[in-house]
């Protein structure tokens, strides 16, 4: 991926390969064949795409996969698409192609799209099914995209706003809810941690599992989490890290978690926990997707 310091992207082949999902082969066919994009070069000869060629091929996505054949995309026009697109939405229902809708939301900084998409999943998932099958691997991607720089800071702090809304909006929803002698989680970003939105994912499940939450959010020093414990109940720690760490002071974290909260069930998500498979202290949880947390609060009630 090339920045050129405006808010224009220029990707690599490999990046539209992870964005879309298309191999990097077939998009390389495709190109070739039917002239579906065409990259341009870098005055040293280095092929990139850019928005349009990303979006275009989001699209083709999703309606390569419901059955139209690539020879008959390339001769829509895009309003063609755009409308096949839409009509598909409201016939059929796709994961993957809601992830998608909200990724070209994403790029394009369209608003009615987002809501949209995410409108359409509520009605026919419900809320927390939108959340786990179709947010929470926006969440991922958006993640991945951000360390891998396909993303410029004005689409992701965009979008991150409309789900930050919407999560804020269910997350009070559930005001009151815990159980009685409920037991509280102490929910935080470790200092110079800024992403926030699977935290808060993970905080409204955790309300809507009946515990207490203590929510400190974006990068909190370490000797707070020490002052917060000894002035209150604290039954569990859960945090997420996306920023990138070496794998040494990323395990070197966790120990010191592991040695200042001795007695509690520390749990871990985001990005780099996923990166990095080393072995865990004994009461260090990695929570790699929504189905880890729930079985592992059942074991540790």
């Amino acid at each position: 991926m090339f920045y050129s310091g405006q808010p224009t992207i220029k990707y690599s082949i490999k990046d539209l390969e992870q964005l879309t999902g298309i191999k990097a082969h077939t998009i390389r066919i495709w190109e070739k064949r039917y002239q579906l994009i065409t990259p341009e070069r870098t005055t040293t000869n280095i092929r990139y795409y850019s928005d349009n060629d990303l979006k275009k091929l989001l699209n083709v996505s999703i309606l390569n996969r419901y059955g139209i054949k690539i020879s008959n995309i390339v001769n829509m026009s895009n309003d063609e698409i755009n409308e096949k697109i839409m009509s598909i939405s409201d016939s059929a229902y796709d994961h993957d192609s809601q992830i998608e809708q909200l990724i070209i939301s994403m790029i394009e900084l369209d608003e009615s799209r987002f809501d949209r998409v995410m409108s359409s999943s509520v009605i026919k998932l419900g809320f927390i099914e939108t959340v786990t099958k179709i947010l929470y691997p926006f969440f991922e991607k958006v993640g991945i995209l951000w360390q891998i720089g396909t993303i410029y800071p004005a689409q992701e702090h965009f979008v991150s706003g409309l789900v930050r809304q919407k999560l804020i909006i269910a997350i009070d929803g559930l005001s009151g809810s815990a159980k009685s002698n409920a037991k509280t989680f102490l929910m935080y970003l470790p200092s110079n941690e800024w992403h926030e939105l699977g935290l808060l994912f993970y905080s409204y499940l955790v309300r809507k599992s009946g515990f207490k939450v203590l929510y400190l959010g974006q990068s909190v020093p370490f000797e707070d989490l020490i002052e917060v414990n000894q002035k209150l109940q604290i039954d569990y720690l859960f945090t997420a890290i996306t920023t990138p760490l070496t794998q040494k002071k990323y395990s070197e974290y966790l120990q010191q978690l592991s040695d200042s909260f001795t007695d509690k069930k520390i749990f871990v998500t985001g990005y780099q926990a996923n990166e990095f498979n080393i072995g865990l202290p004994e009461n260090v949880i990695r929570i790699s997707k929504p189905e880890d947390y729930y079985s592992a609060i059942q074991e540790n009630e």
